[in-house]
């Protein structure tokens, strides 16, 4: 895939870029080793320094960068200025608490005795260089809510960004040095996923994360495990959006419209399958159905816009093969499922709401990353359980409901990294985000987050001779 940046709204090309030579590689990689050497030896008090001032930069640039993101992968340029809004939020919790997250721990006195010690303590050190596979989807966000932890806990990180988003790519390295930090701190490598075997298997490369999909999670974390190294995997989602008999329905449908639409619906964490309790089935599929229709899909730029283009022509066939197969099958077409007819150019795809979703569909089991969402009819919570269940994903879900009985069963019974009660699934710097089963391992965010990337070192202190 070129490295370039390609206009969803147009399909034209307005940029491309070299990809760095093998020498260029190397020069980076020993500039991260040297930068990593002297950077971790700083304390908490400095980097925090150096984050804020990023995070000033980014707020003074909110506006010039959110048109570079949606110039490159389409999202509605009011949700590129949110996304970089939470990006500077993020920089600032790190910067605010990772001192006190990465605090030592001081082992029970108990335990310290028994173990023969005079006095022992948990040090969280940096583990080194830390690269970085990211994602187009939001590609500001999943480069800070890795980058801020990392940088605040001594390391160092190599990014290697999507393809078709090397414009901000570049504006990141950009941003890090601007605020001070030292050379070879955070850096940007403009290289094909074909490079990504040789530099996660150098010596140099302490440790990888991922989000992506689930195909390139394996293929990164085969390597790591050749190697021995960490990684933190975040991938695919085909989030379950439960609502039962006593939600309040006006609230899960308009809540479900954003739930599944944000990011022009390519989102992991964006809500895909709507499972609806009988009782309520009806009235929720109206409002649902009728606040898809009422999206405004169009110029990405424009700040009218609700749902853009998808990032790419063939993220488009994509899910066009998907509707089409569910359909072909016997799924019912509630809403959308074509291209829109008045947009001739770019990438668009109408908002689309399938029901009668049958086990032999592909759209039952895949994820799909587009503005698609299927609805189902159950007529228990077991059944609504065992059906959220049935996906090979578990990233995150949503429940509505009013009774606290049925909170409690789902936040047991519900296979994902998150459980939301009465509102969407969102990130935030204080909480844990991951996922189970195929949907990855490991944490990003909160205390969970920077750890990830952390040597927990044990000291023990003997007795003195006397």
């Amino acid at each position: 895939m070129p490295i370039a940046t390609v206009n969803p709204a147009t399909g034209e090309t307005t940029k491309t870029f070299d990809a760095l030579t093998p020498d260029e590689v190397e020069r980076r990689l020993a500039a991260a080793d040297d930068a990593y050497r002297q950077y971790r030896l700083t304390g908490f008090h400095h980097r925090a320094h150096l984050l804020e001032r990023a995070a000033d930069l980014l707020e003074e640039d909110i506006d010039p960068v959110a048109r570079t993101m949606t110039l490159e992968m389409g999202k509605p340029v009011k949700a590129a200025r949110a996304e970089a809004a939470k990006c500077v939020k993020a920089m600032r919790w790190y910067a605010a608490h990772a001192e006190a997250l990465l605090a030592d721990e001081e082992p029970a006195r108990a335990d310290v005795e028994d173990s023969g010690a005079t006095r022992a303590r948990v040090h969280y050190r940096p583990i080194g260089v830390v690269l970085a596979v990211m994602p187009w989807n939001f590609p500001l966000w999943q480069v800070v809510r890795f980058a801020a932890p990392a940088l605040m806990a001594g390391n160092v990180g190599l990014l290697k960004h999507a393809s078709n988003v090397p414009q901000t790519a570049l504006y990141l390295e950009e941003l890090f040095r601007r605020a001070g930090f030292p050379e070879g701190c955070f850096q940007t490598l403009l290289v094909g996923s074909a490079a990504v075997e040789g530099i996660l298997r150098d010596p140099r490369v302490a440790a990888a994360t991922l989000t992506g999909s689930e195909p390139a999670g394996r293929a990164v974390a085969s390597v790591a495990g050749d190697e021995v190294k960490k990684t933190v995997l975040e991938l695919g989602g085909s989030d379950p959006y439960l609502v039962l008999s006593g939600a309040e329905v006006d609230r899960a449908a308009a809540t479900a419209v954003t739930a599944r639409v944000q990011n022009n619906g390519q989102s992991c964490i964006a809500a895909k399958r709507f499972i609806v309790h009988t009782d309520v089935h009806d009235a929720f599929r109206e409002r649902f159905v009728a606040g898809m229709r009422e999206l405004t899909v169009g110029d990405p730029m424009s700040e009218d816009t609700d749902v853009g283009p998808l990032a790419s022509e063939q993220g488009r066939k994509d899910l066009e093969e998907l509707v089409d197969d569910a359909v072909a099958k016997g799924a019912t077409v509630l809403c959308g499922g074509r291209r829109p007819e008045r947009l001739d150019s770019g990438w668009y795809y109408e908002p689309t709401v399938l029901t009668d979703i049958t086990e032999a569909m592909r759209i039952h089991r895949e994820e799909a990353f587009g503005p698609v969402a299927t609805l189902y009819r159950v007529d228990s919570l077991d059944e609504a359980l065992t059906l959220a269940n049935d996906s090979p994903f578990g990233l995150s879900s949503n429940v509505w409901t009013r009774d606290e009985d049925e909170m409690a069963r789902c936040v047991r019974d519900l296979q994902a990294g998150g459980v939301f009660i009465n509102g969407m699934t969102a990130s935030h710097p204080g909480l844990p985000f991951g996922g189970a089963k195929r949907s990855g391992y490991g944490r990003e965010l909160a205390g969970h987050g920077i750890r990830e990337f952390c040597n927990p070192t044990t000291v023990w202190y003997g007795p003195l001779s006397p």
